[in-house]
């Protein structure tokens, strides 16, 4: 489809996470951009851990929606369906569309993410949590892929006399096409800052307790070790958030929940149809895999609506990820850098600022 008589095709983006945020941004200038979500808030959700440990964060990780788009707008409600031709919301509104890009993303257990769509409400639960942990002698972190091993890290930084356990079934940590290397110098730190590691025997069951509050637990592994707390968190559990898909769509769906996408990031059996970020099989779920795949499809889109340029093929990343613990440590494996990035280099691309200046720029708000 080509632009014609001064009209701008309508593009409407299935929420705003990382990859959704992006793309409505990079579109906003060539087509008619609708964005839909249920909050009316984006959770700059990088930096949770950070506001979980200092709750004076929690006043620069939520940024309103409405200051997103110059030109678009923006629709708080759900999707309930999607088709090659719209959107259908929970209020059934109906969004016609000549494109439609799903970013829905995926939920992951508090406070990492929150599924609240109140601010005011998601803000009191995070200080919920935050008085409970610092109320809390031992914390315990089930779970030691990268965000665990990032949520004990920040915990440690902040409250360096607080027994911290982290456990997984697993024999090591950070699961995942990493180096060995890596592995090593994360549990050289993680030991140098006191987090006890139980890996390689599962839990029997998991704490009674909900997690993320103040509560006395016990939990045994399978090889019969007893592990007690105060409060306890859950790192893992990531579920894609494609429930509301139907019709053709429900059939792109793979086993796990994920949409499957050709090169180009478009549903498989739908022309005008892209879905991008943590709903997609195209790559890991990651942050930055969102803000590519959110950029090369908005490129594409550019090139299919002006009749100029070139559409391309979305590239698998080479593994690579950046663990802060705490400000001012952990490591990572970074491209143009040969073996480990050390916590220098972390704490510069990602521990300090966590980010949060490209997004402050993206919704126009003045940095805190």
């Amino acid at each position: 489809m080509t632009e014609t008589h001064g009209s701008r095709p309508s593009v409407v983006i299935v929420g705003g996470g990382f990859a959704g945020i992006n793309a409505a941004k990079a579109l906003d200038d060539v087509a008619d951009v609708t964005l839909v979500d249920p909050s009316d808030t984006f959770l700059h959700n990088l930096a949770s851990w950070r506001a979980l440990v200092e709750p004076e964060w929690l006043d620069r990780i939520f940024l309103p929606y409405d200051r997103l788009l110059a030109r678009g707008r923006f629709v708080r409600d759900r999707a309930v369906d999607a088709d090659g031709t719209g959107v259908t919301l929970a209020s059934g509104e109906r969004l016609a569309a000549d494109y439609v890009v799903l970013a829905t993303g995926s939920s992951y257990p508090f406070p990492a993410k929150t599924d609240e769509p109140d601010v005011a409400i998601a803000r009191q639960r995070f200080l919920e949590a935050h008085h409970a942990l610092r109320a809390s002698a031992r914390a315990l972190v089930i779970g030691a892929g990268a965000a665990g091993l990032e949520l004990a890290g920040e915990i440690k930084t902040a409250y360096p006399d607080k027994d911290v356990t982290l456990v997984d079934l697993a024999d090591d940590i950070l699961p995942g096409p990493y180096d060995q290397e890596l592995r090593e110098e994360l549990r050289r730190q993680l030991d140098r800052l006191g987090v006890r590691l139980v890996l390689g025997s599962p839990l029997r069951a998991l704490p009674d307790a909900p997690a993320a509050t103040a509560a006395p637990v016990t939990v045994t592994t399978e090889a019969g070790e007893q592990l007690s707390a105060d409060i306890w968190f859950r790192a893992f559990g990531v579920t894609p958030a494609t429930g509301f898909v139907s019709g053709s769509l429900a059939t792109a769906r793979d086993a796990n929940g994920y949409l499957r996408v050709d090169d180009q990031l478009r549903v498989v059996g739908h022309e005008n149809v892209y879905a991008i970020g943590d709903i997609a099989d195209a790559d890991r779920n990651m942050a930055a895999t969102a803000r590519l795949q959110a950029e090369l499809v908005a490129a594409n889109l550019t090139a299919r609506i002006t009749g100029s340029g070139e559409v391309a093929g979305y590239q698998k990343l080479p593994p690579l990820v950046a663990i802060p613990l705490g400000p001012e440590g952990g490591a990572g494996q970074l491209p143009g850098i040969d073996g480990v990035a050390g916590p220098d280099v972390i704490a510069q691309v990602k521990g300090r600022a966590l980010l949060m200046e490209a997004y402050d720029d993206l919704f126009n708000v003045q940095p805190a």
